[in-house]
């Protein structure tokens, strides 16, 4: 059995406890790996470490900070489907997605911002009274980096790499669920050269390790995705602490198709955005809202084509669902949907547990559902489910679908179908949410900010923004 170790001051370390925690591979319900039931003791030696690296890395040239970071980006795409194989039975989603989506954009991730800060440009001015006034930008020190276990690598890497890049060092911690690709990353830190301490990764819980970290009095910044819930919690610590702190948390993202849009290609968008990687990525539209004049055609295309998505085996090519993280939070799923029959909702497909045969008869799998004659305002249509599930509902005019999208307690994304261009952007213009597609989903630039409004967060990340997270700016003024 596969038993992990924290990576602290660049070397594998044991647990101060012998503590660990069973991790399960979600397609067949069995564990097949330990992973550190860490403590306050191992976080304090991460951050000890971090400091301890900080003195030389803050002061490393760009040009060498970015030579290791395309180091590592080289060394981790000539490993992509091993640690897609992984990604895969940690997190039960496809291979084909995590071969696809996850491991290239977690090198992306390292090469875009190597590339960023060897082009980065800090501005002076000269005032008339010859006055010379610029801004130096600064790390800011040893950063917490809490990720989830949705898009484990693809979302960790989001953080380490412009934490190090801006000349930060870190303490990450995985979630417990999904540990297995982090630890296998640090190895390729050992590899790639980068120094002792620069990036520290402590395994365990939320409440123990986590809170460990977050509350941590050298920690002066926390990087944090996840659920609401938990960003609450976490932002009650540290607004008393006066941390800088970036939370992405929860979403219910609207999906807006007019009857003026390309049909086809709003049908087959609309199913990756419900159902790529189970449901279970923050961005999925999952409250989709169809002008009435097409609902009936749209049901009619969009049905039997969620119908045709093949549950099962993640290693197989042709599956196009995978498991769900856990036991528990299959349960979750279920009780959704079964609370959607209880307020009224009509089960258009899916709707219950997937059983499949053999070694996945345990496995955590849901068929995709597709549920509509369900008021907007019901729990099921306004809470984040993170499951294959979606609630399609009519609406007639362009005033009414905004309303619809708007009245939610999440403000994450959205995504707008329309060959009109003038109203395309209006709506878009008029949506509470921090980003929003026109016509396609899922498409990243990395130079423009990323985050949520409402309760999907505070806080910008990605090129610049990322950039100004983990530095501070302080302006100077010189006198002729």
């Amino acid at each position: 059995m596969l038993k992990l170790s924290n990576f602290i001051g660049g070397e594998f370390a044991s647990l101060e406890e012998n503590l660990y925690i069973d991790n399960y591979d979600p397609s067949i319900g069995k564990v097949y790996a330990q992973i550190p039931d860490s403590s306050e003791h191992e976080i304090n030696l991460a951050v000890e470490a971090a400091q301890k690296a900080f003195h030389t890395w803050s002061k490393t040239p760009c040009s060498t900070r970015a030579q290791i970071m395309y180091r590592i980006a080289d060394i981790l795409e000539s490993k992509l489907d091993e640690f897609a194989m992984a990604e895969s039975k940690d997190q039960g989603k496809t291979l084909e997605f995590a071969k696809n989506v996850d491991i290239p954009r977690s090198i992306y991730n390292f090469r875009y911002f190597a590339g960023h800060i060897l082009h980065m440009e800090e501005k002076a001015t000269v005032m008339d009274n010859g006055y010379l006034n610029y801004v130096q930008r600064s790390p800011l020190g040893v950063a917490g980096l809490i990720s989830p276990w949705n898009l484990p690598l693809y979302l960790l890497t989001w953080k380490i790499a412009p934490c190090i890049a801006a000349g930060c060092t870190c303490v990450a911690k995985p979630s417990e669920f999904t540990s297995v690709t982090a630890y296998m990353l640090c190895d390729i830190f050992k590899q790639a050269g980068l120094p002792e301490g620069v990036v520290n990764m402590v395994f365990g819980k939320g409440p123990k390790a986590g809170q460990a970290l977050v509350s941590h009095p050298k920690v002066p910044l926390i990087s944090f995705t996840g659920g609401t819930v938990t960003g609450k919690k976490l932002n009650e610590t540290c607004a008393p602490l006066f941390k800088k702190v970036s939370l992405e948390l929860g979403g219910k993202n609207a999906n807006i198709i007019f009857e003026d849009c390309d049909f086809e290609k709003a049908v087959d968008t609309s199913i990756r955005a419900a159902f790529s990687n189970q449901g279970e990525i923050c961005l999925c539209g999952s409250r989709i809202f169809v002008q009435k004049s097409i609902y009936k055609k749209f049901l009619e295309s969009f049905v039997p084509k969620v119908r045709q998505l093949v549950v099962g085996d993640p290693r197989d090519p042709k599956t196009k669902v995978g498991a769900l993280i856990s036991k528990q939070h299959m349960e979750k799923v279920l009780g959704y949907i079964e609370l959607a029959k209880q307020e009224g909702g009509v089960i258009e497909c899916g709707g219950e547990r997937k059983q499949l045969d053999g070694e996945f008869s345990d496995g955590y799998f849901v068929e995709p559902t597709v549920i509509t004659n369900i008021k907007p305002s019901c729990r099921v249509a306004q809470e984040e489910i993170f499951g294959p599930v979606v609630t399609v509902h009519p609406f007639e005019t362009e005033e009414e679908a905004i309303d619809l999208a708007n009245n939610n307690q999440y403000g994450l994304s959205c995504s707008v179908w329309s060959e009109n261009g003038k109203r395309a952007r209006r709506v878009a213009e008029s949506i509470q949410v921090g980003y929003v597609w026109v016509n396609c989903w899922m498409v990243r630039d990395l130079r423009v900010p990323f985050g949520g409004v409402k309760q999907s967060g505070i806080g910008r990340e990605g090129g610049e923004y990322s950039m100004n997270f983990f530095t501070e700016q302080k302006s100077i003024c010189l006198a002729n």
